[in-house]
């Protein structure tokens, strides 16, 4: 719990925070734009950090990433078409929100679904990360095949009529 607390005392810094509120807003407009995903955000934000300090160039990067989840259901919701894949689920409900007269309303419950769901999901790293990381570390080979085996036949249990087309796609 002391890591987290020394964590928060560096992320809550003003010079982060500003860094941040800029690396989310360049997000939010590389997320808007459909084809730009956010792989391409974070590579064309990257040089900028490289005379950063870790933490803030590592903020920079996530706040770009966190940006460009939310940016991309702007898009999604206005024009049908998502920013971003993460979006595509965004589009099916906000699309037709906003072609009813309710685009503001579609745009507000995508931004606060986005916000509690990286919210939520952020605890939900910060307390099992260490438990997963614990179990993991005592896979051995046979535990390795296991979970590939069954990736694979969750693969081709998904893939339809053609068994062997999911199998070596």
């Amino acid at each position: 719990m002391e890591a987290v607390m020394t964590a928060f005392g560096e992320i809550l810094k003003l010079d982060v925070l500003l860094l941040m509120t800029i690396g989310v807003a360049a997000g939010i407009v590389s997320g808007c734009i459909p084809g730009f995903t956010i792989t391409m955000a974070v590579a064309l934000s990257l040089p900028f950090t490289f005379g950063m300090e870790p933490i803030k160039g590592i903020a920079v990067i996530m706040a770009v990433t966190a940006g460009g989840c939310s940016g991309g259901l702007i898009s999604g919701c206005l024009l049908g078409i998502p920013g971003t894949p993460s979006s595509i689920a965004t589009t099916f409900d906000g699309f037709p929100m906003a072609r009813n007269g309710e685009p503001g309303k579609a745009l507000a419950i995508g931004l606060w679904a986005s916000f509690f769901g990286t919210v939520i999901s952020g605890i939900m790293l910060i307390l099992f990360a260490p438990l997963l990381s614990e179990w993991a570390l005592k896979f051995g080979p046979w535990e390795y095949f296991s979970l590939m085996f069954f990736g694979m036949t969750a693969i081709a249990s998904l893939s339809g009529d053609s068994l062997y087309k999911g199998l070596f796609a």
